[in-house]
Order: C-alpha cells, then sequence, then structure tokens
C-alpha cells in the first residue's frame, strides 16, 4: 500500500473525498463520509443562497469533522433567443409525449459563483472548513478572502493548464478531474479543445508540474484504485459514482436501478441535458438531443431547465427515462452500501 501522508491532505486520516454531486450528495451523506474519516462534500452550485445555508448548517449539525462546500465558477449564459427557441423545438415532441406543453422560453436557472456575491458573502460568514470550485476559479480577491476566514480552497482542473492557472490564483489543491469521471467536465472553457487525459495521466503531469495537493477524480471505486492513485503521486482520491447508491445519497429508485444494471456499462459524454459536457448513463433524452440533425443546445445552464422541466412531466406519468443520471465510467463496479461502511470497506481493500 503506498504510503499516504495526511499533512498532504488538510491533515484528513483518510485520502478519501466524496465528490460534490449537485442533486446527489446530502448534508447526511456528506456528515457520514466525514465522520468516517474521509472529506464529505455538499454542491451548493444550483441553489439559493437560502437553501446552501441550510445545507452547510445541516451538515455541521451532523458532523464535527471538516466537510467540503462545492459552487460553480462558470461563465455567465450567453443567451441567444433563436438558439433556445430551436432547442425547445427539438425538445417538443418528448414533451407531447407526455401530455405537457413545451416551455415557450427558458431561465438562466442558477447564476455562477463569478458573480454571486450574496453566496460569496454567506460562506464567509458560515465558514465552512473548505470551498471548492468546478468549471472554473473565482477572482484572485475572493479566493484571498477565503484564505483570511480561514477556509482551505480547492478547484478542479482537467488540463495543466487549468492547474497552473489555479496555482497562481492561490487555490489549495487541485482536483485532477480524469476524462472517466461521471457529473459535468470542470473545463473552464468549452469553446478550447479538450484533451479528454485519463486520471492516470493527468495526475502524473499536475505532480510533476504543480507544488500543491493533487487529488485524483475518476473511475477510482474500490481500494486498488485509491493505491493506484497514490502511487501516482496523487495527495488523495475523490470518489462520486461509487457514492451515489449509498442509502444518504439523494438519488431516486430509477437511478439506482439503472446504476444497478446494464445501462450502468453505458456512459457518454453528452451536453444536449445541459448545455456542457457530462457523463452519464444513456438513455433516451441523450439519444434523442444527439440525434441527426439536432440542433445545438442552448447554454449552460440555459438547457438544464429545459432539461429539468422535462423530467418533472416525465415523473409526474411514471417515466423514468428522460432524466439526467451522471456516472462514470466505472459505474459497474458502484456497491449499495451505507456511506460509512463503503469508506470502511475501502480502506479495508487499500490494507490487503
Amino acid at each position: 500500500m503506498p504510503q499516504y501522508d495526511p499533512a498532504r491532505l488538510f491533515g484528513l486520516p483518510t485520502p478519501i473525498v466524496q465528490a460534490p454531486m449537485a442533486g446527489v450528495s446530502t448534508p447526511e451523506l456528506a456528515a457520514a463520509v466525514s465522520n468516517a474519516g474521509g472529506l464529505g462534500s455538499i454542491a451548493i452550485g444550483a441553489s439559493t443562497v437560502a437553501r446552501a445555508r441550510d445545507m452547510i448548517e445541516r451538515t455541521r449539525a451532523l458532523t464535527p469533522r471538516a466537510f467540503n462546500v462545492n459552487v460553480f465558477c462558470h461563465a455567465p449564459a450567453e443567451r441567444d433567443e433563436a438558439r433556445e427557441a430551436a432547442w425547445i423545438a427539438h425538445l417538443e415532441p418528448l414533451f407531447a409525449e407526455l401530455g405537457a406543453a413545451a416551455p415557450t422560453s427558458l431561465n438562466e436557472i442558477y447564476e455562477s459563483f463569478l458573480v454571486d456575491d450574496e453566496a460569496l458573502e454567506m460562506l464567509l460568514e458560515e465558514r465552512p472548513p473548505i470551498v471548492s470550485f468546478h468549471f472554473g476559479i473565482p477572482s484572485a480577491d475572493r479566493v484571498a478572502a477565503f484564505r483570511g476566514a480561514g477556509i482551505t480552497t480547492m478547484a478542479t482542473a482537467t488540463s495543466v493548464d487549468e492547474a497552473e492557472r489555479c496555482e497562481r490564483a492561490g487555490v489549495d489543491a487541485i482536483v485532477a478531474q480524469g476524462i472517466e469521471a461521471g457529473g459535468h467536465r470542470g473545463v473552464f472553457d468549452t469553446d478550447v479543445l479538450d484533451a479528454g487525459l485519463t486520471t492516470a495521466v493527468l495526475v502524473r503531469l499536475l505532480v510533476r508540474r504543480t507544488k500543491l495537493p493533487v487529488i485524483a477524480a475518476g473511475g477510482i471505486m474500490d481500494g486498488r484504485a485509491v493505491n493506484a492513485a497514490l502511487a501516482l503521486g496523487a495527495s488523495g482520491v475523490q470518489l462520486g459514482t461509487a457514492f451515489i447508491l449509498c442509502p444518504e445519497s439523494a438519488a431516486d429508485a430509477s437511478y439506482r436501478a439503472n446504476l444497478k444494471s446494464d445501462r450502468a456499462s453505458a456512459t457518454r459524454l453528452t451536453s444536449v441535458i445541459s448545455g456542457r459536457p457530462a457523463r452519464g448513463m444513456v438513455n433516451r433524452l441523450v439519444e434523442h438531443g444527439e440525434a441527426p440533425g439536432a440542433p445545438e443546445p442552448a447554454a449552460y445552464p440555459v438547457a438544464y431547465d429545459a432539461a429539468k422541466r422535462l423530467h418533472s412531466a416525465a415523473v409526474q406519468r411514471g417515466v423514468h427515462d428522460l432524466a439526467a443520471q451522471w456516472a462514470g465510467q466505472g459505474a459497474p463496479l458502484a456497491r449499495e452500501l451505507p456511506a460509512a461502511e463503503l469508506v470502511q470497506m475501502l480502506l479495508e481493500e487499500m490494507a490487503s
């Protein structure tokens, strides 16, 4: 077993970080992981400030240990009425199938942390132990404000350039997200070619090019994979898909059933659900969105508004194949265990 140095990862007793999966992670999941010696995470990027504050307070009430709060740092959406109208028209047959009216317009359903002063003020008041950034990094003065408040920061990087930008901005640790990872790619700019580096290659590059702790993310599902990432030089590992089947997660019955089925073997990166590349299990929404001749999806997160409305209409009618069900390439290895038991199993596998 590669030696794990707690000093390299915020003094945590284990190298295990639970990914902050918006819509799936909960205060209960985060607290269970933290109480078991890992770093639990909640995601507030898609929440109102009031809801985010409540999630932080609930998590703090459930664990005395460190936990992570994740925010979205995407560029604000570039609105395009014609593009959005074309996307609505493309999805209209799915709404009609459900007996629901397609929306006449779409909304930018949540604000980027880059411009959300209210969220910044709330975090500086609440002072969670760790705050992490996805899709980019905030301004250096915001990063400095967190440091001044005693808050440790992490940021997702999918390339050497993004990691170096994180380091220059004063971020404390880097989450190296490989192409295998489920959920949204953390790329800073979707107009720049994504090299699609694997977790192993990205970790090796970042360990050599940055002085910051590197946390490997993507395809890590068991103790052997944790050891492999540590052997590559990672200071810790982040697992997301591995925790979806935990009873503490907010995944619904359909999501869980599909993750335990053959569908888990077919994941794909697609922009048609949210407007940004994200890896999930393939279903009718993905296939319809990517059909030949389909228009370009609306910008992120405007396209997500359409997908969420479609999902809501589908659930009301008992239809479950039109949802975003994010999962990584390691999905077939997911295990259905309480979070604390899963952390313990990972540690036992690491030691065996």
